[in-house]
């Protein structure tokens, strides 16, 4: 049976360092320490509760979810294995 030019694994091999990029792009976003008590945005107060669940918050909520609708992480490379991908 002819696999062509790529194994098996490798797709998987693809998969997953597709897959660890993205967790450790996750990790460096994270902040670490003590947070603030009120949006550095628009100065609204953060809540405790908000406070306690994300060590070292910096913003509110609403300002929080603007910039992660905003923020887009580019894929620099194309990790399918197909060939029709490569050509659109």
């Amino acid at each position: 049976m002819a696999k062509g030019f790529v194994n098996d694994d490798a797709v998987h091999d693809q998969i997953d360092a597709t897959v660890s990029d993205a967790v450790e792009h996750a990790r460096r976003q994270l902040r670490r320490g003590r947070g603030l008590t009120h949006c550095e945005e628009c100065d609204a107060p953060i809540p405790p509760a908000r406070r306690e669940a994300v060590p070292g918050v910096r913003l509110c909520v609403t300002c929080q979810a603007d910039r992660d609708r905003d923020a887009v992480v580019p894929s620099l490379y194309n990790r399918r294995g197909n060939k029709d991908s490569q050509l659109r």
